[in-house]
């Protein structure tokens, strides 16, 4: 989504060079995520000139907040509060996103 995100549309292979630059991937596991990200409604597909150019389908913050809470499910049966503590444990967390966390936490109490 990143690289589509940047270049406002692209084709598989537009994404599959620009991820090839970072690391080692397959060519057709771009294309089975892109397919899985289009049956999803992230992104939008039309052919030109018999290749398929891909268009984001949502505003990125709503791809990225239905990304983290699919995340959440899957991985931590919903609850944000698993992912916190993990990150926290882990010191994943900078200071200064423990203090935006704990910000957050306080501005969101009754």
């Amino acid at each position: 989504m990143k690289v589509v995100w940047s270049l406002d549309k692209a084709t598989v292979r537009d994404v599959y060079e620009a991820l090839r630059e970072k690391r080692t991937i397959a060519y057709t596991t771009v294309m089975t995520m892109m397919r899985i990200l289009e049956e999803k409604g992230y992104l939008k597909k039309t052919l030109v000139d018999r290749a398929h150019v891909y268009k984001p389908a949502q505003r990125r913050q709503q791809v990225i907040a239905a990304m983290v809470r699919d995340f959440l499910e899957r991985v931590f049966d919903g609850t944000p509060d698993s992912l916190l503590v993990h990150l926290a444990k882990d010191n994943k967390l900078t200071e200064k996103q423990r203090r935006i966390v704990k910000q957050l936490i306080e501005e969101s109490e009754p």
